[in-house]
């Protein structure tokens, strides 16, 4: 049997994995994704998902307990 392939409608539920190699910073995701960064890249781009993370932790929180 073949092991299906994950919804691109659903979100993953695993983070990705970070390491620095050769002065840029790799970052390995789901489903082979795999981008190469600068450092001021990766710390931009950890800003942002610090921030999208909580807005979304909110938006779930509100949508589990609406008032």
């Amino acid at each position: 049997m073949m092991e299906e392939e994950p919804s691109p409608h659903l979100p993953e539920k695993h983070g990705g994995v970070a390491a620095a190699e050769e002065g840029q910073v790799i970052l390995d995701g789901p489903n082979g994704v795999a981008v190469a960064m600068t450092p001021e890249a990766a710390e931009e781009t950890a800003r942002s998902l610090l921030s999208a993370a909580e807005e979304a932790t909110h938006q779930r929180d509100a949508e589990a307990h609406p008032s």
